[in-house]
């Protein structure tokens, strides 16, 4: 992997004029390498890919959900099967648990409640995977569909709860993003990582369930996520798109209306609502900007590659570089995050922005090779932050192939 790429106008002189690159057949083996090395055998069937065999040894939601689209572009079945495992442990009543623990090794049941699952849930990603199977021409089971179906049924039921029409957050993890400075108005203490995981276990205690056990609401963490929102609404029109389920497009389109009365013109972001509305959830982050998915606009592209905003040789930055918050080398303050820079390059994809989403590529390859492939990097210099190898960043591989 040694070949070279020119520079963009994404590294804004803050980085090296040159970014490694990688030919497609490079990147796909070295994808392959990681996800087999993280494939686990399901004694229930099939099996799935940790994120990381040490520092994340179970299997994730989106995780999953990300390899699925890896899985089909290098042309394994195994994308099938990852699906199947990570809905398997499904509630009656829709809800898909963010972490499913396999094997007789169950350390958390305490911390969540239960054995062999967590208690919240994660971006449900399985409509935009599901659809990118099916784009493939790989036979899915009726029974996944359904699933995919009933999971974000409960989030557009269920969770739809903010004076703005959002979906409501149960707590922070399930937006992915875990320390988000988005949170701060909530959380109300100076972030630390550990002060934040305590203060993030205790917020476990005041979700309210479902007679499932299914998580519904959280006096103590109301928070309309307008990325979560984005999120949702996108998977269910693509999982629409797929079952032609005219119901699940009309009130994912409904949930798209009230999303755009959150854009701020001013700060060129999407607001989050309810206790955050007036404070911390103004404040911009990468994440906000997946809502570019179902409104695309060009201040949001602009932002992306600006030097000042989000743009970084190695980026986007998780936070914006304005942003008091703004830390490069910080979790989830302003690392970048391979599965976020993704999702932006789809929405440039398919918003027509050749110029933004070939930045976006170069970025995140440059970022995959530099860090060694890990959770996140610095976006200024590319050091490796957080697990390495970390199985989604072999997203990148489908990247550079477009």
């Amino acid at each position: 992997m040694t070949t070279e790429a020119e520079g963009d106008k994404g590294d804004g002189g803050h980085g090296p004029s040159t970014l490694p690159a990688a030919s497609p057949d490079e990147l796909d083996a070295r994808a392959r390498e990681i996800l087999d090395a993280a494939w686990r055998v399901d004694p229930a069937g099939g099996g799935f890919c940790v994120p990381n065999p040490t520092t994340y040894p179970w299997q994730w939601l989106w995780d999953s959900c990300f390899h699925a689209v890896v899985w089909c572009h290098l042309g394994d079945e195994r994308a099938v099967d990852e699906l199947c495992c990570v809905l398997r442990d499904q509630a009656p009543d829709g809800f898909v648990p963010h972490v499913r623990y396999v094997g007789e090794h169950r350390p958390h049941a305490a911390f969540w409640g239960r054995p062999a699952t967590s208690s919240i849930t994660q971006p449900p990603m399985y409509g935009h995977a599901l659809a990118r199977l099916a784009a493939a021409g790989m036979a899915l089971p009726d029974e996944l569909v359904e699933r995919a179906h009933l999971g974000l049924r409960f989030l557009l039921d269920e969770r739809r709860r903010s004076p703005g029409g959002l979906i409501e957050l149960c707590h922070p993890w399930e937006s992915g993003c875990d320390d988000s400075p988005r949170w701060d108005s909530v959380l109300r203490q100076p972030w630390t990582e550990a002060g934040w995981y305590a203060a993030k276990g205790s917020l476990l205690a005041s979700i309210e369930r479902s007679e499932h056990g299914s998580p519904v609401s959280n006096p103590r963490f109301a928070v309309g996520s307008s990325s979560f929102t984005a999120l949702v609404a996108w998977n269910a029109l693509e999982l629409a798109g797929l079952t032609g389920d005219r119901a699940l497009a009309v009130d994912a389109e409904a949930l798209v209306d009230d999303l755009d009365a959150r854009w701020d013109e001013e700060r060129a972001t999407w607001v989050d609502d309810g206790p955050t509305a007036t404070g911390s959830g103004r404040t911009r982050t990468v994440d906000a900007l997946v809502a570019a998915l179902l409104r695309p606009r060009p201040e949001v592209w602009a932002a992306a590659l600006d030097p000042e905003a989000f743009g970084a040789p190695f980026g986007p930055r998780g936070v914006h570089r304005g942003e008091t918050s703004f830390d490069p080398a910080a979790y989830w303050r302003g690392s970048a995050w391979p599965q976020l820079t993704y999702l932006l390059w789809v929405a440039a994809t398919r918003a027509g922005e050749g110029a933004v989403a070939g930045s976006l590529a170069r970025s995140m390859i440059g970022g995959a090779l530099t860090s060694g492939f890990a959770e996140h990097w610095d976006p200024e210099s590319g050091a490796s932050l957080g697990a390495v190898p970390q199985s989604w960043t072999s997203l990148a591989c489908a990247m550079v192939a477009a």
